[in-house]
């Protein structure tokens, strides 16, 4: 395939005055924790009666290198048809306890009070709300009424890279205020009981529920030392394939959203994404052995073989990732967070990239910067 750039910025290295600063990071999850064993036994009682060839997906569930994930419904929930409007009724309610709990504790860590937050980018692909969750969460918080909304849908796992990048824009363009980038998907709410597509049964085992926060702000002057998590955002850009929609996404029917990703997305890593990263960052003056750490969507194990071998790395440089994927699954947009958040717990890198995959076709991709 061949495609489009679209560049979001290119900046000089960053210096304290006028760069987009992450001050910190919060994750959340919600209290239910279904071990991959107790899914695999579930799906099993689910699909074994109705689809023939059940027994060759079952090991999907046993090699997808995830032990636990974390759901907003117990298990015994899935058992039984749910309506889009069950669903839905349920995102709504679960993810704005998420949201609220991780906003809270991020604004904490930030050094902030909830009045001192000046705008709100909320991004999420599992459910529909109207008012848009970023509305909702501010009624419940009691945030000030005149804050500056973003709400974003459709960019699936791509979200919480490109929602970082656009809260970052945000910020720039207002110099002093602060910015609260939210991300929550609900993933476990659409599996669908009455699918039997392979994506469906796949999906079951790999998708989870999980929340995250950030703040970010830019200094308006450079006596505001508070770096915050040390780091910048330097850049920002994504990749979309053209005749490539077909790749993943929704497709919504009368019980709810049916899942769509193709089998082709980790041979499409491997061989597609090393040029548009190298682009990136000759953009930006750099070379991937620059860059010390990638942090990088865990969209599966396949995944993460994938882009080790299309970045170059030793296999297993993605530990991060893994780790994360084997504790959590793939909470789709929120997981780039906490794969981030326990990057800067461990270590703080001069230089970390960023990269994830979502509807669109799209590579999403953002450069992160020590600041001394």
């Amino acid at each position: 395939m061949t495609g489009t750039d679209t560049q979001s910025e290119t900046l000089a290295r960053p210096t304290r005055l006028g760069s987009a600063r992450l001050r910190s990071i919060a994750t959340a999850v919600p209290r239910h924790i279904l071990s991959q064993e107790d899914v695999l036994k579930a799906a099993a009682a689910i699909f074994a009666p109705k689809f023939a060839d059940f027994s060759r997906l079952m090991p999907v569930y046993q090699n997808a290198q995830i032990d636990t994930r974390h759901s907003c419904v117990p298990l015994d929930w899935f058992m039984s048809p749910r309506d889009l409007r069950e669903r839905n009724d349920c995102y709504i309610e679960n993810a704005m306890s998420l949201l609220t709990d991780a906003a809270t504790r991020a604004i904490a860590a930030a050094g902030l009070t909830k009045d001192e937050i000046d705008g709100i980018v909320s991004v999420s692909t599992s459910g529909i709300a109207t008012p848009s969750l970023d509305a909702l969460v501010m009624e419940r918080m009691g945030l000030r009424p005149d804050l500056q909304r973003l709400p974003i849908f459709g960019l699936g796992c791509a979200g919480g890279v490109i929602g970082l990048a656009r809260t970052a824009q945000l910020s720039r363009s207002e110099p002093g205020q602060n910015f609260l980038f939210l991300v929550v998907e609900l993933c476990s709410l659409n599996f669908l009981h009455s699918d039997l597509s392979k994506s469906n049964i796949v999906a079951a085992a790999l998708f989870a529920d999980g929340a995250a926060a950030a703040v970010i702000c830019t200094p308006r002057d450079d006596a505001d030392d508070d770096i915050g998590t040390g780091m910048v955002i330097r850049a920002s850009g994504e990749h979309t394939w053209p005749h490539s929609l077909d790749i993943m996404g929704w497709d919504v029917g009368s019980d709810g959203f049916k899942v769509v990703f193709s089998r082709d997305i980790p041979s499409l890593a491997r061989t597609e994404l090393r040029p548009i990263v190298d682009r990136f960052l000759g953009r930006n003056g750099l070379t991937r052995s620059d860059i010390d750490s990638f942090v990088c969507h865990p969209g599966g194990a396949k995944v993460l073989d994938a882009l080790e071998d299309a970045l170059e790395l030793e296999p297993g440089t993605l530990s991060i990732s893994r780790d994360i994927l084997r504790r959590y699954g793939n909470m789709s947009a929120a997981t780039i967070m906490f794969v981030l958040e326990e990057t800067l717990r461990r270590q703080t890198p001069d230089l970390a990239v960023l990269t994830t995959f979502g509807p669109g076709f799209t590579s999403a991709l953002l450069l992160l910067e020590r600041v001394a």
